[in-house]
């Protein structure tokens, strides 16, 4: 059986890597960043990556270099080296998913993205598939999981099978995604994982909300979610369609 994602989704706006502001000192994806979004009781969207020792990272980018003085990829680093590892701009350090879990503790909707670790949306070991299954052992609290590659939601259905899945997604053109053949491109951008890696939503490119595939999806009563609003007027538009908002950058309408 497909788990259903939480109603709570469905509800105030998802805070896009936490409420981040840099003018602040307050960095994306950092446990200040959740506590911040925690406060203002906004639900929360997150990114993990994974580390040397196989620990879930709470971090974006599979390299440090645009977020730390260090330079070259999280994956070569242990979870006890990134804890002293600090994010420019603030004294914090990149966490780990155990210790976001702790601080959100049920308290918001928490949206986990998993990152790739196939350089192209193929299949690889599901070592953080695993990892953040074993993390979410326990939590109690409205969590979801996704990916932009189905072969890690698929991963997730076997490690993770009670918890709500869903793929992440876009328009797949071209441009943006050069490395990719045009029949992988058309299979992503038709969702075509959708029903056999029991995803029960998708969270989309807001900027894409009209395709057709999203527009099917919609009309099955598939939760649909969107990334990433950053004004008002973005939202106006991207609510004619989307049952819910990532955002950074501005205050949502709740």
């Amino acid at each position: 059986m497909t788990p259903p994602l939480p109603p709570q989704f469905l509800g105030r706006p998802l805070a896009h890597r936490g409420l981040h502001d840099r003018a602040r000192g307050v960095i994306e994806n950092s446990a200040g960043a959740v506590r911040a979004a925690v406060a203002a009781g906004y639900g929360i969207e997150i990114d993990v990556q994974l580390a040397s020792d196989g620990a879930a990272m709470v971090f974006h980018d599979d390299r440090l270099d645009r977020l730390t003085a260090q330079s070259g990829p999280i994956r070569g680093w242990a979870s006890r080296d990134l804890a002293k590892v600090q994010l420019t701009g603030s004294d914090e350090t990149v966490p780990t998913l155990p210790e976001v879990l702790e601080i959100v503790a049920g308290a918001v909707p928490l949206l986990i993205e998993l990152k790739d670790q196939s350089g192209g949306t193929g299949s690889a070991p599901d070592d953080l598939e695993r990892a953040v299954a074993a993390a979410l052992k326990g939590y109690d609290g409205p969590v979801a999981v996704m990916s932009f590659n189905p072969h890690m939601v698929a991963n997730l259905q076997k490690r993770a099978p009670r918890v709500p899945r869903g793929i992440t997604t876009d328009g797949y053109n071209e441009k943006e995604w050069p490395d990719l053949s045009s029949d992988s491109l058309h299979f992503l951008r038709e969702i075509g994982a959708f029903d056999a890696v029991g995803a029960s939503f998708i969270s989309h490119d807001w900027h894409d909300l009209t395709a057709p595939r999203v527009t099917d999806l919609k009309a099955r009563g598939v939760p649909i979610l969107c990334w990433t609003v950053k004004s008002a007027e973005d939202e106006a538009v991207a609510r004619r369609v989307a049952d819910n908002i990532t955002f950074e950058g501005y205050t949502p309408a709740d």
